[in-house]
């Protein structure tokens, strides 16, 4: 179920690079204090990408993430890289560590690589709300639930329903 919807939103994701140019994937947001859809987009794949490497370690430090600059500026990479990450990330659940740096102290807290899985589909999804400011600023067409949460979508449907 997890890895459904995770590639629902690749999907989500695909479609709608595929609506952009690289002109308008790397245009800066003033909205957005000048960042690009392209760099949201980068930095939602790098975090899948980062976990998926330390799956074999058990151990995911999201810091020391690669940042490639061909991934904020090529559609066609970004969407490669959904595609390769949606066939790799079908993997059984295991224990993890989760190492990160808060206020200068190295902490290292334990996780398991489902919950990391949704922590980084619902970091996609905050990423796709910022994403929908910067599409609204070049005036492409985005659906109203891209970027919401589906609790959120779930709640706003029952309020109708009343």
């Amino acid at each position: 179920m997890l890895l459904t919807a995770i590639k629902e939103n690749f999907n989500e994701l695909s479609s709608l690079i595929r609506q952009l140019s690289d002109d308008e994937f790397t245009r800066p947001c003033t909205e957005l204090n000048g960042s690009t859809i392209g760099e949201h987009i980068r930095h939602i794949l790098e975090m899948y990408i980062c976990l998926e490497k330390a799956y074999i370690s058990g151990v995911v430090e999201y810091d020391k993430r690669e940042r490639d600059l061909l991934l904020q500026t090529r559609c066609e990479v970004a969407l490669e890289t959904i595609a390769s990450l949606s066939s790799r990330l079908d993997k059984p659940n295991k224990p993890m560590k989760l190492k990160f740096i808060l206020d200068g102290q190295e902490l290292v807290i334990p996780s398991n690589f489902e919950r990391e899985l949704l922590y980084n589909l619902e970091h996609s999804i905050h990423h796709q709300a910022l994403i929908k400011v910067g599409l609204r600023q070049i005036g492409a067409a985005v659906d109203e639930n891209f970027g919401v949460a589906k609790s959120t979508i779930a709640y706003r449907n029952s309020q109708c329903v009343q």
